[in-house]
């Protein structure tokens, strides 16, 4: 357990970033199934909106350091070839 004081502060001040770090891990998570079922439907324009939207949104969560940017933009980069091939 923490006994200094500065030690008791990071406890909390990890505490609510973690709050947040896990709201925006949760938001991301929410736009990529969006297109995951978009593309599962078959429905290519409501797949092609659904990663319009979702790409800022990953992107975001790669500056904020919840996910690393190579990972966000291997996310991205699959899931617009999978829109693509379902477009043809």
């Amino acid at each position: 357990m923490a006994n200094s004081p500065q030690a008791r502060k990071r406890i909390r001040q990890i505490e609510r970033r973690t709050e947040v770090n896990k709201a925006r891990r949760t938001r991301m998570r929410g736009f990529l199934r969006k297109v995951e079922e978009a593309i599962a439907s078959g429905d290519s324009e409501a797949a092609r909106e659904a990663l319009r939207l979702a790409q800022p949104e990953i992107m975001r969560s790669a500056n904020k350091g919840i996910v690393h940017k190579n990972t966000a933009s291997r996310k991205i980069s699959r899931l617009s070839s999978r829109v693509k091939a379902l477009a043809n």
